[in-house]
C-alpha cells in the first residue's frame, strides 16, 4: 500500500563546487551516486511528473531550479511533488530561442528541465553542455538527449481507484527502470508512487498485489480515456492531471 508523501533530501544543494545534487529519498537507488551529478545530463523520454520528480530532490534541499518549455506546468503540480515554488523560475513558451533561454537559466540555476522542441543540432547541443559544465549545474531533459549521462523512464504504470469507466485516479504506481553511461550503465529500476494518493512521490511495493480498489494496468494509459469528472481525483492537479492521458 501507499506509504507516505514526497520524502524530501536533508542534503543541501551544496556550492557549484560540491560534486552532487540530492534527489528524493525514493529515487536515490536510480542513480549509481545516488544523487545527480553536477556537470550532467539526465534524459527522461515520455516527459511527464517523472523529469519533475528528478528535480524535486535538489529543489527542496534550496537549489534554484529553472524549467522550460513545459506550459502545462502548474506550481501546485511542482509544489506537489516536492518543488520549492519559490525557488523556480517559469519560462513556458521560449520559442526558437530555446538554447539562449536554457543557456542563461544554467547560468543562474542549480538544475534546469527543459522540453526542448526539436532534437538540438549538434553546434547547439556542445554550447548547452559547455555552459553546464563551466556552470556545474544539472540538465534534466523531457525527453531525449544524445549522449545523455542518465536516462531514465516509466516502463510500467498501474492507476489505482478507476473503475469500469469510471470513478476517481487516486494514484499512480510505477515502474521505473534507469541506465546510461559510466558508472550509469549498471542497470537499475525501483517502483514508485507518481504520484501517490496525496499528490506526492514514494516507494512502492512491486505488482499489484494486495492493492485495494480499482487499478488500470499497461505502461501508458489509453488517450481514449474519459476525461470529466468520472477521472478525476482531488490530488490529480496540472501536470498530474495531464498524466491521465500521457504517461511518463
Amino acid at each position: 500500500m501507499y506509504s507516505g508523501s514526497s520524502q524530501v533530501a536533508v542534503a543541501s544543494a551544496g556550492e557549484p563546487g560540491d560534486g552532487l545534487l540530492p534527489v528524493l529519498p525514493p529515487l536515490t537507488d536510480l542513480f549509481p551516486h545516488g544523487g545527480l551529478r553536477r556537470g550532467s545530463v539526465v534524459a527522461v523520454p515520455g516527459s511527464g511528473l517523472l523529469s519533475l520528480a528528478i528535480a524535486a530532490g535538489a529543489s527542496a534541499a534550496g537549489a534554484w531550479c529553472g524549467v522550460v518549455g513545459l506550459p502545462e506546468l502548474g506550481v501546485r503540480s511542482a509544489a506537489g511533488v516536492g518543488v520549492d515554488p519559490t525557488r523556480l523560475l517559469l519560462v513556458s513558451d521560449p520559442g526558437q530561442r530555446w538554447p539562449q533561454v536554457a543557456a542563461a537559466l544554467l547560468d543562474g540555476c542549480d538544475l534546469v528541465l527543459i522540453r526542448p522542441p526539436a532534437r538540438p543540432a549538434t553546434h547547439v547541443q556542445r554550447h548547452i553542455e559547455a555552459t553546464l559544465r563551466r556552470a556545474g549545474g544539472v540538465l534534466v531533459v523531457a525527453g531525449d538527449w544524445p549522449g545523455a549521462q542518465a536516462r531514465l523512464w516509466v516502463a510500467a504504470q498501474q492507476w489505482v481507484g478507476l473503475g469500469a469507466g469510471h470513478g476517481r485516479l487516486m494514484g499512480r504506481r510505477v515502474q521505473v527502470l534507469a541506465n546510461g553511461r559510466g558508472a550509469a550503465t549498471r542497470p537499475a529500476q525501483r517502483w514508485l508512487w507518481l504520484p501517490g494518493p496525496d499528490g506526492g512521490v514514494a516507494a512502492a511495493n512491486p505488482g499489484i498485489g494486495g492493492l485495494a480498489g480499482s487499478v488500470l494496468a499497461g505502461s501508458a494509459l489509453p488517450r481514449s480515456a474519459p476525461a470529466g469528472p468520472g477521472v478525476a481525483g482531488p490530488g490529480l492537479t496540472g501536470l498530474q492531471r495531464e498524466m491521465t492521458v500521457r504517461a511518463g
